[in-house]
């Protein structure tokens, strides 16, 4: 009985600890998707064919991974 309420514990303590997470991953993802709103502006003002909207909005999705591939080659690291 003992290992099985400890099992439990165990159980109610992981449970909590990814509500609390899940919880603050709503806001990332809000401020991520502003981020993506913005760079689809950014990319899609001047563009005058198909071929350059559908690169536009693969930069908008990645500018993240962009962003830091960038700035780690501009630091050397």
């Amino acid at each position: 009985m003992d290992k099985n309420n400890k099992f439990t514990e165990e159980c109610c303590r992981e449970k909590m600890f990814f509500k609390h997470h899940h919880h603050n991953r709503g806001c990332s993802n809000a401020i991520y998707g502003l981020g993506v709103v913005g760079a689809l502006f950014y990319f899609l003002q001047n563009v005058h064919s198909f071929g350059a909207v559908i690169v536009g909005i693969g930069k908008a999705i990645f500018w993240p991974a962009i962003l830091m591939f960038k700035l780690l080659t501009y630091l050397k690291i």
